[in-house]
Formats: structure tokens, C-alpha cells, sequence
């Protein structure tokens, strides 16, 4: 078991040594590295949007709520003021 993880970590320290012949200078992402950077901003964009609109959706919600509260103690507070759709003031 030991040399099954000795040999998996020989070859995970090897795969990391760099070459002695690569110049880091000339590394560049190329067209997957765009590509996933490009989807990592699509999808962090498309996050933003859905949470902007969640959360105007919940200010909305609470103004209707409120407003509806407002409308139930004014008419409560009317004697004048029907309890149900069908009744009629007294």
C-alpha cells in the first residue's frame, strides 16, 4: 500500500518539475482558456441578472404587502366602510 502512494506521489512531484528547456515567457491560455474564462463571465453575468431580478422581486412583494396592509387598516378604521364585497354600509 505504501509503494502504491510512494509511486503516486513520485509521479505527481516528477509531473510537476518543469522541463529545464520551457520558457514560461512563451506560455499563453489559447483558445480553451478563452473559451473557459468566457463561460465563467457568461455564467457570472447570468448569476448577477438572476439575483438583481430575485431581489426586485421581493422589494416589489413587500411594497404590495404593505400597501395592501395600509388599504385593510383605512378601511377598518372607516365606519362608513363595507366589511365584505356584499355588504353595504351601515
Amino acid at each position: 500500500m505504501t509503494a502504491l502512494i510512494s509511486d503516486a506521489l513520485i509521479t505527481v512531484v516528477l509531473a510537476a518539475t518543469p522541463d529545464p528547456n520551457f520558457d514560461p515567457n512563451t506560455v499563453t491560455p489559447g483558445v480553451v482558456g478563452f473559451v473557459a474564462i468566457f463561460f465563467v463571465a457568461a455564467a457570472t453575468v447570468l448569476l448577477c441578472l438572476d439575483v438583481v431580478r430575485r431581489i426586485r422581486r421581493t422589494t416589489y412583494r413587500a411594497e404590495i404587502k404593505a400597501r395592501l396592509d395600509a388599504e385593510l387598516a383605512a378601511r377598518d378604521n372607516d365606519p362608513n366602510a363595507p366589511r365584505t364585497p356584499g355588504d353595504k354600509p351601515e
